[in-house]
């Protein structure tokens, strides 16, 4: 009676009623011993529960030869969270970027997605991403057994990952004990929906099964999600100021700058993320394991939204001035007021996003007399095809605004005319900007022979090498529609009225209203022709690399202590092309190529000393040379020329371009930590780390010769590095020395500090990624049936490229994401869960041009799920 009690009083740290306690439902197994050489894979054994997944983790991080972070499944098709993205969000200097309010894009030890390596299985992937990025929400917990953070680099790794490589691992069949499937039900509840006239609750659905055949020589896994996920959203933004063109308006004699404009958005879509995992293990002899396995997801973005844009408000060399009144100017700016005779526009628009990401091989391990061979095929597509779709009307007369746009999230704004109804606006036009599609092919062959020694300190050499080749292209039409007759029923809209936003009307159905009133293929891209300006934002990437290595792993005693670990050298040789269109004075664009190729070195050395006989306490130390090559959509060859033709001029051409002779970022790095694993499934560690990074890419006017004339273009070059450096502290217990109820307690907390001396070309902003401070507190609780967490996560302001033009840059504001989970087993094998997602309603803040009164503020609400899996 007493225990119960207690454990009733534990349960009330977290906002969840106490459930009866039944008896524990699974045992935990102790972490699998890591293979020869200390080979770093998360290990398929059978873990069930928070407890033992921590140890589970912390178990490989232990054994590794490198510093690494763990995500390791709780159960069968159960990671923490719903994405791999969210899980890797909160490990010890890792934090990640949000699109549509989802964990997206890592950021690790203060660098960007430039600097970030992704693997499938130890394969690269390709990106649906202009770039290289890999958009980890892709991922769903059903496909995944876990994932390893490489935060320092080995020999055998592939080359990419200046800050970090991510390997995700799929389950392995043979290692399971028998048949075990798992399905999972929930449903999605957006609140914010309501404001937007969408949709509150959406499904998700997943499942994996796993079986094992012809005496456990044959294993087979297959593994499915989906989800349609609510993607809305409430937006104001500020276009930003008129610098040098303005004048004064309080009469104090100097300039006041006033803004280009604003608008603002009512989102209301809906977000369709699929995805299918099918793997197939054949233990064809003692000494032959083959393994073949396919990924596919599929991402549909759908987004119908609602925008105002108004831009009469820039006072052009003071023709506005004599409008202007109720002036509001903060250190020179305009940061509120109220003008007359000012237009505004109405966007009813749709937003389309389809994502295909596939990646599958064939792969072999071959006892060959004392060798252990590995030879491995694998490739790699991925796709995006997009279009924005504007119908659009201005009012038929002007208007009074007034604005308060004063920073620190505070934007209030009002207009004269009645923006829901549709006579104050003229007549509707369409336009499609852009109709754009990216394709990126990878494919991969790599073959590596190990082979055990007793020579000195040298236990294990592996020799390998891979060969790799990738195209990446992106191809946009644009075009726009404005009949003199076009008309649109005012029955064809819904009026939308969110406190804070102007009434807003959206079309009921875009895609009909659009065919009925501009034509039924107006919306398809189909047999138009692409415009100047469409042919040179089109260009194409190759890119050859094949790579040699080799490395030692190493087991011996120095200075009284033993170690161990690993050195080797990766050499590679890549030959790049970029390919696109060159325009001079406007003329027709031209086919146009250009490229480079390069040789690299990338040493690399690990070693652990164990203090103690348990090696409980540890001292871990790195030296490596590593690299990240440069963005794809950055090589291309395009560009944009402007020239004085003036016979005898020696004037300068001018223009815009991508620079396919880019070369990769280069960094000499050292790491080193200290450890201490002083219970099951707990860790104290701290560790420094310091890299000096060369060759740092930004976009900047550079000064250069096109066909024996100077030139002076605004690209992407290779510049001036700097170092990146920083303290990362973790702690993790698990109280299993409490007394019951209170031995089911655990946290796991993490904060890490960042600095460097790079700034971008691009306003002088700190370095693209770069978070002074992020960490993180996780609280769990596990017993007897019943699971919690409650983890808030933390960033400071960090330097985001949001869009696809990389020379679009913003400061991401500082963020604190708050999230709850809770289980309980109903049986044995049914368990209820339920989850609470951004509990803060923290909102997503860009601040532009280094202006605190430039800000696009975006708000995503509040996520919940209750869900029931059901083990098989």
């Amino acid at each position: 009676m007493q225990q119960k009690t207690l454990s009733v009083l534990v349960r009330s740290l977290f906002p969840l009623l106490a459930l009866p306690a039944i008896p524990a439902l699974a045992q935990q197994s102790a972490p699998a011993e890591p293979p020869a050489g200390g080979d770093t894979a998360v290990q398929q054994v059978v873990v069930s529960g928070i407890r033992a997944s921590v140890r589970s983790a912390l178990s490989v991080k232990e054994n590794s030869n490198s510093m690494v972070e763990v995500v390791a499944s709780e159960d069968i098709g159960k990671l923490p969270d719903t994405t791999i993205a969210e899980s890797l969000a909160r490990l010890p200097g890792l934090a990640a970027g949000l699109d549509r309010g989802n964990a997206s894009q890592i950021v690790a030890r203060g660098m960007g997605e430039r600097f970030i390596g992704a693997t499938l299985n130890g394969r690269e992937l390709a990106s649906s991403e202009p770039n290289r990025a890999v958009r980890f929400e892709q991922f769903p917990s059903e496909s995944l057994s876990g994932a390893i953070v490489y935060k320092t680099q080995n020999a055998d790794l592939v080359e990419g990952g200046v800050a970090t490589t991510i390997d995700l691992q799929t389950v392995q069949p043979l290692k399971y004990n028998g048949r075990q499937a798992s399905l999972k039900a929930d449903a999605l509840y957006y609140p914010l929906a309501k404001d937007v006239d969408a949709q509150t609750v959406r499904p998700r659905l997943g499942g994996i099964w796993i079986d094992q055949f012809a005496n456990r020589s044959v294993g087979a896994a297959v593994a499915f999600s989906y989800q349609k996920q609510p993607s809305i959203e409430e937006r104001k933004n500020h276009w930003g100021f008129n610098e040098d063109h303005s004048a004064d308006l309080n009469g104090d004699g100097k300039v006041d700058k006033t803004p280009w404009g604003f608008e603002d958005e009512l989102k209301s879509g809906t977000n369709e993320r699929s995805s299918v995992l099918g793997k197939l293990e054949w233990k064809a002899s003692p000494d032959a394991l083959i393994t073949a396995d396919l990924y596919f997801a599929r991402n549909k973005i759908r987004e119908p939204s609602v925008q105002h844009w108004t831009g009469d408000v820039g006072n052009w060399d003071g023709w506005q001035t004599g409008n202007y009144s109720n002036v509001d100017i903060r250190n020179g700016y305009v940061t509120g007021a109220t003008v007359k005779d000012v237009s505004l526009t109405t966007h009813s628009t749709r937003w389309i996003q389809n994502m295909d990401n596939f990646a599958g091989g064939l792969n072999g391990k071959f006892n060959v007399g004392d060798w252990k061979v590995e030879a491995d095929v694998a490739t790699s597509r991925a796709s995006r095809a997009s279009q924005w779709a504007d119908v659009r009307n201005t009012t038929a007369n002007n208007g009074t605004l007034s604005w308060a746009f004063t920073g620190n999230e505070q934007q209030s704004y009002s207009y004269s005319q009645d923006t829901g109804n549709l006579a104050t606006f003229g007549a509707p036009s369409l336009y499609i900007d852009n109709d754009g599609h990216v394709h990126d092919r990878l494919d991969s062959a790599q073959l590596s022979g190990a082979l055990p020694l007793d020579l000195g300190p040298v236990s294990r050499i592996k020799i390998g090498a891979r060969f790799a080749d990738r195209e990446k292209s992106y191809r946009q039409t644009t075009w726009n529609i404005s009949p003199n007759n076009a008309a649109i029923p005012a029955s064809a809209y819904t009026t939308i009225n969110v406190p804070g936003y102007f009434p807003a009307l959206m079309l009921n159905d875009f895609e009909g209203t659009v065919s009925s009133t501009f034509g039924p293929g107006a919306l398809d891209a189909g047999g138009r022709t692409p415009t100047a300006n469409d042919l040179l934002a089109g260009w194409r990437v190759k890119e050859r690399t094949s790579a040699l290595y080799a490395q030692a792993d190493l087991d011996g005693e120095m200075f009284g202590l033993k170690y161990r670990g690993n050195a080797g050298v990766r050499v590679l040789h890549t030959s790049q092309t970029g390919e696109g269109m060159e325009s001079v004075n406007g003329a027709a664009p031209t086919a146009m190529s250009g490229g480079a190729s390069y040789t690299k070195a990338l040493p690399s050395m690990n070693l652990i000393f164990g203090l103690d006989e348990e090696q409980k306490h540890q001292v871990r130390f790195s030296l490596a040379r590593a690299m990240s090559r440069a963005p794809m959509d950055e090589m291309r060859a395009s560009r944009q020329i402007s020239m004085d033709t003036t016979p005898g001029s020696q004037q300068p051409l001018t223009g815009s371009a991508g620079n396919p002779g880019l070369l990769p970022m280069m960094a000499n790095q050292a790491d080193l930590a200290y450890q201490w694993y002083f219970d099951k499934g707990s860790l104290f560690s701290a560790a420094l780390f310091y890299k000096q990074i060369g060759s740092y890419i930004g976009i900047t006017t550079d000064t250069t010769t096109i066909g024996n004339r100077q030139a002076v273009i605004t690209r992407s070059i290779n510049g001036e590095g700097g170092h990146v450096r920083g303290l990362e502290l973790v702690y993790q217990h698990a109280f299993t020395r409490l007394p019951a109820p209170f031995d089911g307690l655990g946290v796991a907390a993490n904060w890490s500090y960042n600095e460097s001396d790079i700034h971008e070309y691009t306003n002088d902003y700190p370095m693209e990624g770069l978070m002074r401070n992020n960490g993180g507190v996780t609280l769990w609780y596990e017993k007897n049936g019943f699971e919690a967490r409650l983890s808030a996560n933390y960033h400071s302001p960090f330097v985001r490229m949001p869009r696809w033009t990389a020379g679009y840059m913003a400061e991401n504001g500082e963020e604190t994401y708050v999230t709850a989970n809770f289980s309980y087993y109903l049986t044995p094998q049914l368990q209820l869960r339920v989850g609470l997602d951004n509990i803060t309603n923290q909102k997503v803040v860009y601040t532009q041009n280094a202006n605190a009164y430039m800000q696009n503020v975006m708000e995503y609400g509040r996520r919940y799920n209750v869900g029931l899996s059901y083990k098989f």
